[in-house]
């Protein structure tokens, strides 16, 4: 017996030892600024030198176009929106019998490490990684093993374009400013920075290759490079457009290991094959002879198991921090059509991060100043029901042609398949976040949705397009739905549509004050703070600063109606803070992970332009937390 066994290790080893490494080098936080993809301004002569040894891909979208849901993607070969996970930081569990990637992998005999980030919306099982931490290396495999290693780069961050003290040294003179953003100084600043940053990403690459290369297995590494979403410059991140969603990717396989190579693989060559995150744990299975799981919803572009891709590629976006907003987009490389499911928001929030960068605090003055064109103005008022744009003449996607009758074919052609998409893929952001986290009750929400009579995905779906259509006249019905999640976008319909369309469901949406669910309560409160009569209004800003209070369900729900509270704009909160203040910002022990935070940042924007001190900043003494640090 002992005999069998040793025989049965030293064939497994030998059977891992038979197949490649794969090399992992990832940055962040930017678009496809780089010398391979035509910008004659990048300094980036490794990655160049990548990607005329291997293949790059023309259009890489991310999936999410910010960190979090975009490496949940890849972590699960899954559609973060199907499992629940898409919005920022969510920490979901994931469907029952699911793996993460690297388990795959590890199961397969290879050593997997991680340098060094994660950030998943789903909760991590044990045994994902040998390691991952900033000491990670593929050096430390034993003798022979084959790894799979990422390096992580963090250089390109959207926090180190506004890191300071740095040395300049892409001129910003050279910049090219696209044209939905004023050209001023600090404008020019950031993106010559950016430009740094993407050059010292990569400096640090060439010496992973050379590590590679000086340990005598570069005839043995696959090497992919690519960013984990668009530039961190504002209308990049947290876009989803092409220029949130497409990204850098690069791949390049040894001679040895051209077999498994795309099927279009040419050395110095251009894909035109669409691929995006969803699709990279399928190709890794793929690549080392593994079928990849019914359950990954990719395809493998690579490897024994590679299959034909469906010449779409699909982006979303959920809650960014604090803010609420849904977006959902498909390109076919050449048209991206955006959805807009908040189209009465402004897409430019006021994220608290996002607002620490010097662009974004000037762009936002001067569009308050009344000094920006209507291209510029645009991210700061409400938002087209739907959008398309042709990258071919307009690669800044600045001329909507939605309403264009030309374009006709192409935008039902896409919004059928984005629609299909969603329902295919059961996409939970149709229900809201703190409705899904109560319903759930930590138990997977992909598993706790499955059959429709949870979740008649196809219905609530349908109902949300109606509602959020402004050429569609009513979607008053659905207040009367037996489903909270189409009460809830009936609601929104009619804060979209105004005061006359308020006015006459006046009486439905008074009911809805009391829904069961938390977010359908906002989302009939906000349509009644913001066009009911005196008596509705003060009901209805009353449920707001009801709902608003963590300890009555979650910090999410509270941060639900913080954001409502918010767009009742100013002047319409002045005789409420009091109650503002009084609210506790602290979410529930219970409550996962880091959204407990998310209802304290909404008052760490309105305590200073009302004058009050949040509740998680009161010290006995008197004094903040913040002015205690800053003392």
């Amino acid at each position: 017996m002992r005999s069998l066994i040793l025989a049965l290790l030293t064939a497994a080893s030998l059977h891992a030892a038979d197949r490649p490494n794969i090399l992992w080098l990832t940055f962040e936080d930017s678009s496809p600024h780089l010398g391979c993809y035509g910008d004659e301004k990048a300094n980036t002569p490794t990655m160049d030198g990548l990607a005329a040894r291997g293949l790059k891909y023309h259009t890489a979208w991310s999936n999410a176009p910010v960190c979090a849901p975009a490496r949940t993607c890849i972590i699960s070969g899954r559609w973060a929106p199907a499992d629940g996970s898409e919005h920022m930081r969510s920490e979901v569990p994931m469907p029952q019998g699911h793996k993460m990637y690297p388990q795959f992998l590890r199961e397969a005999g290879y050593y997997c490490t991680n340098n060094s980030k994660e950030d998943y919306n789903l909760i991590k099982p044990d045994g994902v990684w040998d390691e991952s931490s900033p000491k990670a290396h593929w050096k430390n495999r034993s003798t022979g093993q084959p790894f799979f290693a990422i390096f992580n780069s963090t250089k390109s961050h959207e926090s180190q374009i506004r890191s300071r003290p740095h040395k300049q040294v892409f001129d910003p003179a050279d910049v090219t400013v696209p044209p939905y953003h004023p050209d001023t100084p600090e404008v020019r600043r950031d993106w010559a920075q950016h430009f740094d940053n993407v050059s010292s990403v990569d400096e640090g690459f060439a010496k992973q290759l050379k590590e590679i290369e000086d340990a005598g297995l570069s005839a043995d590494t696959i090497v992919f490079c690519y960013a984990d979403h668009g530039t961190g410059m504002p209308r990049g991140k947290r876009w989803t457009y092409s220029s949130g969603l497409r990204v850098p990717f690069i791949v390049y396989f040894p001679e040895k290991w051209k077999h498994l190579a795309p099927k279009d693989y040419q050395p110095g060559g251009t894909s035109m094959r669409p691929i995006s995150f969803i699709d990279l744990a399928p190709t890794l299975l793929s690549i080392i002879d593994i079928q990849p799981p019914a359950y990954m919803q990719g395809r493998a572009f690579a490897g024994k198991h590679a299959v034909e891709g469906s010449g779409y590629a699909f982006g979303f976006r959920g809650r960014m921090d604090e803010r609420y907003d849904m977006m959902r987009s498909v390109t076919d490389g050449r048209f991206v059509y955006v959805r807009h499911f908040y189209p009465h928001l402004p897409q430019a929030q006021h994220v608290n991060y996002m607002f620490q960068q010097a662009t974004t605090v000037v762009w936002h003055q001067l569009f308050k100043d009344g000094k920006l064109n209507d291209v510029q103005s645009y991210v700061w008022q409400p938002k087209a029901s739907e959008e398309l744009y042709d990258l071919q003449s307009d690669p800044w996607e600045t001329v909507n042609l939605a309403a264009d009758g030309a374009h006709t074919a192409k935008l039902e052609e896409l919004r059928g398949q984005l629609t299909n998409w969603m329902i295919d893929n059961r996409d939970l952001g149709f229900i809201p976040e703190s409705q899904r986290l109560r319903e759930a009750a930590g138990k997977s929400p992909k598993d706790h949705y499955a059959s429709d009579t949870e979740y008649p995905a196809a219905e609530v779906i349908a109902g949300a397009f109606k509602a959020t259509d402004r050429a569609v006249e009513d979607a008053a019905e659905l207040l009367k739905s037996d489903h909270a999640a189409l009460r809830f976008w009936a609601a929104q319909g009619l804060t979209l549509r105004g005061a006359d369309a308020v006015k006459n469901s006046a009486t439905e949406l008074m009911t809805l004050l009391t829904d069961p669910s938390r977010a359908t309560r906002t989302a009939a409160a906000e349509a009644l703070a913001l066009h009911g009569s005196d008596e509705q209004k003060a009901a209805a800003i009353a449920t707001l600063l009801d709902n608003a209070n963590p300890k009555h369900e979650s910090a999410i729900a509270a941060a639900e109606a913080l954001n409502a509270l918010d767009h009742l704009g100013l002047e319409a909160l002045r005789s409420h803070i009091a109650a503002l203040a009084a609210l506790p910002t602290a979410g529930n022990p219970t409550d996962p992970g880091r959204t407990r935070e998310y209802a304290a940042r909404v008052h760490e924007y309105l305590a200073p332009l009302l004058g009050y001190q949040p509740q998680s900043e009161k010290q006995s003494n008197g004094k903040t937390k913040r002015q205690k640090k800053a003392k």
